[in-house]
C-alpha cells in the first residue's frame, strides 16, 4: 500500500521568490539544516527537466540521509515535479513522486506539496512532523534573500 502526504503553507513572498528558494541549493541547505553544532547539510542541483538535485544531511558523515531528486517538470514559478529516492544511513531506501505548486494568493504564495509513494504511514508521518520547522527555515531564507541580508542574499551588480 502506498501512502500520500499533502501539505500547504502560505509564504509572505511572491511565487517567484518562494519557487527560487525552494529550488536553490542554498535554500535547500537552509531547509534541511538544524542549529545543532556539527549538523551537516550538502546540496547540489541542476534545475532542468532530467536534472538531478541531491541533498545529504545528518549529525555526522557516518549518519547522512541522502535524497536524490530527478526533475520531471520545471515550470517557474508555478510548479516543480520530481521523482525522489530517499536513503537512510542504514541503507533503507524508498521512492516517491513529488509535486510542488506555487500560487499567488492575496499578495502571498500558497505552496502546496503532494508526495506519493511512502512505504508506510509511519514514514509519511515522520516527514510530515518535520515540515513546519523546515518551512520556517525556508521562510527566513526567503526574507533574507529578498532583503539582501543573511543567507541566500541576492547578488548585486557592482
Amino acid at each position: 500500500m502506498s501512502h500520500e502526504m499533502r501539505v500547504e503553507r502560505v509564504f509572505d513572498a511572491a511565487p517567484e521568490d518562494v519557487f527560487d528558494a525552494f529550488t536553490d541549493p542554498e535554500g535547500l541547505e537552509e531547509m534541511y539544516g538544524l542549529d545543532d553544532p556539527g549538523w551537516i547539510v550538502e546540496s547540489e542541483g541542476d534545475l532542468r527537466v532530467g536534472g538531478v538535485w541531491s541533498v545529504a544531511f545528518g549529525p555526522s558523515r557516518d549518519e547522512l540521509y541522502r535524497f536524490t531528486h530527478v526533475f520531471e517538470v520545471v515550470d517557474r514559478p508555478r510548479r516543480v515535479v520530481f521523482a525522489s529516492t530517499e536513503t537512510a544511513p542504514d541503507g533503507f531506501s524508498f521512492d516517491t513522486d513529488v509535486e510542488v505548486t506555487f500560487r499567488e494568493q492575496d499578495g502571498k504564495t500558497l505552496m502546496s506539496l503532494v508526495q506519493k509513494g511512502f512505504p508506510s504511514a509511519e514514514i509519511r508521518d515522520g516527514h510530515e512532523v518535520c515540515l513546519p520547522h523546515a518551512f520556517d527555515r525556508v521562510e527566513r531564507f526567503i526574507h533574507a534573500r529578498v532583503s539582501g541580508k543573511g543567507p541566500g542574499q541576492r547578488r548585486r551588480a557592482s
